[in-house]
């Protein structure tokens, strides 16, 4: 099991997703939704189309999450100036005031479990995760 991708992605989600639980999910977000939040928050004007290949989401589950979070009151769809056919995604204020809070709620939030790695582990871990999401494209 130790030679498996897989196996060892999975448990190392393990601990990120209990200091995910104990940082982020008090503000009432799923992990899915503070990505969401968080890449609007750094790109606006972002099309719904471009947050889908992003995510490398379903348009049918891409739908169902922006509703709601269309429902809570976070974000906003409207037509694209650029473009008709795409609707181009913004947080609400509602919306901004929580990426910021969950942003500083995720400050540091993995440093203690990256303590134990030299910036150029770390630097190196994620450069090759990366390399394994790209693969998602092909």
């Amino acid at each position: 099991m130790l030679k498996l991708l897989g196996y060892n992605l999975a448990q190392a989600s393990i601990p990120t997703t209990r200091v995910f639980r104990r940082r982020i999910a008090p503000l009432g977000l799923t992990q899915v939704e503070f990505t969401v939040l968080v890449l609007l928050a750094t790109n606006p004007a972002v099309t719904q189309g471009q947050l889908g290949r992003t995510l490398g989401a379903a348009p049918s589950n891409l739908a169902n999450l922006l509703s709601r979070l269309e429902g809570k009151g976070l974000i906003e769809r409207r037509r694209s100036r650029r473009d008709a056919r795409a609707q181009e995604l913004a947080l609400t204020r509602r919306g901004e005031s929580l990426a910021k809070k969950a942003l500083a709620a995720s400050e540091g939030m993995e440093e203690g479990l990256l303590r134990h790695f030299s910036a150029g582990e770390r630097a190196m871990l994620f450069e090759l995760l990366q390399r394994v999401a790209r693969l998602r494209h092909a």
